[in-house]
């Protein structure tokens, strides 16, 4: 039987911060409906990780 591997992160901590600026780029530029509401929380939530 194989041994099993480590699982490896599928981003990197770089990764957090293009993908928070990408969502403060589309936050800005959507409307206000919910899933611009939803955009907001999940850029405030990727704040806690690359840093």
């Amino acid at each position: 039987m194989a041994h099993p591997t480590m699982a490896r992160p599928v981003f990197s901590t770089e990764d957090f911060g293009l993908i928070r600026n990408a969502l403060a780029v589309a936050i800005r530029n959507g409307e206000d409906n919910a899933e611009t509401r939803k955009l907001v929380n999940l850029h405030h939530r990727m704040g806690r990780f690359g840093r």
